[in-house]
């Protein structure tokens, strides 16, 4: 029985020092209001960097702030690919 307490415990201890938190990971930027296409909220991941930035602005986002990403269904989110950069040449062409 203790061996099955120390092993659970070990276990319970590894997973969460190695699994990042989601919510915390995500930051979104506020689109104000005049913005199109829709969002409310553009997703730029775990960074903010002036590359996501321009790639939000490109997509009608005008932005007014960061937040933690809202998980509610009825905000619409307007997210980037893993690499704004990505986007950036996608919309160049």
């Amino acid at each position: 029985m203790k061996l099955f307490a120390s092993t659970t415990l070990a276990l319970a201890l590894a997973l969460g020092f190695t699994t990042p938190p989601a919510a915390a990971s995500e930051g979104c930027y506020v689109c104000k209001s005049g913005s199109t296409g829709g969002c409310q909220q553009c997703a730029y991941g775990s960074k903010d960097t002036s590359e996501a930035r321009k790639a939000c602005e490109k997509r009608g986002c005008k932005i007014g702030g960061t937040k933690p990403c809202a998980t509610s269904s009825g905000t619409k989110t307007c997210a980037l690919p893993e690499s704004p950069t990505l986007l950036t040449a996608a919309l160049a062409r």
